[in-house]
């Protein structure tokens, strides 16, 4: 990895403006906890942006500590998240989340990465998630946007997340790991999309080894109508 590309891709990336923050950062930006960035990114598993930030709210208007959200009934979690991804099960998950902090971590969400994936639920992606939003130490989570486009670009030929992150533990500089989620999840979302990449205004393009990228679907043309229900 060529340390003055990945200097280059970060700044010009770091540049870019007005793309939606995602609901886990916007969270974590506005409430500095630990436990709501955690909640937020069960929520978020499955889940498109614009149904995890208002259920988050919508749950988080109920309860915001371990001890209050143990008190809710699973079917009162469940009514509240909805429509959020398998909405039943990730509120018995929740329960057993407050239960597990409360026991174990004195009702306060751990920082280490060991006692944040033996909690249900949490895998590497959501324990890097809230070790860097919740508590702002360093941490590289890996969602399909940062496995995607560092092999896209060139930087890392892995066929995994957990294998994307191990290698960019050894070979991204310390400094730009926080940034690297936010950065490339929006830029995955807005322009280096899996199916016909906006490479005619990438910031980054001419950095870019251009991999697997798969062209634009044509849309398509006349056609039948379709009948009104």
């Amino acid at each position: 990895m060529a340390l003055e590309h990945v200097r280059a891709i970060m700044n010009r990336l770091s540049s870019e403006s007005g793309f939606a923050v995602p609901p886990v950062t916007e969270i974590a930006e506005r409430t500095r906890d630990p436990f709501q960035v955690l909640i937020s990114c069960i929520l978020s598993l499955r889940t498109r942006d614009e149904t995890t930030g208002p259920a988050s709210e919508r749950l988080f208007e109920l309860a915001r500590t371990p001890e209050t959200m143990r008190r809710l009934d699973p079917e009162t979690i469940a009514k509240t998240i909805y429509p959020v991804g398998f909405y039943n099960t990730k509120a018995k998950t929740i329960i057993e989340i407050c239960r597990l902090l409360i026991e174990r971590h004195g009702g306060r969400v751990p920082d280490a990465m060991n006692d944040l994936l033996s909690l249900p639920g949490v895998g590497r992606k959501t324990a890097n998630i809230v070790i860097v939003y919740g508590f702002g130490k360093p941490g590289l989570p890996i969602d399909t946007h940062c496995h995607r486009i560092p092999n896209r670009i060139g930087w890392v030929t892995t066929k995994t997340p957990d294998e994307t992150e191990r290698v960019l533990r050894e070979e991204l500089p310390r400094r730009y790991w926080n940034a690297f989620n936010d950065l490339f999840v929006q830029y995955g979302q807005n322009i280096c999309k899996p199916i016909g990449p906006r490479c005619d205004i990438c910031v980054i393009e001419k950095y870019c080894s251009k991999r697997d990228i798969k062209p634009r679907r044509p849309s398509k043309k006349g056609g039948k109508k379709r009948a009104s229900p």
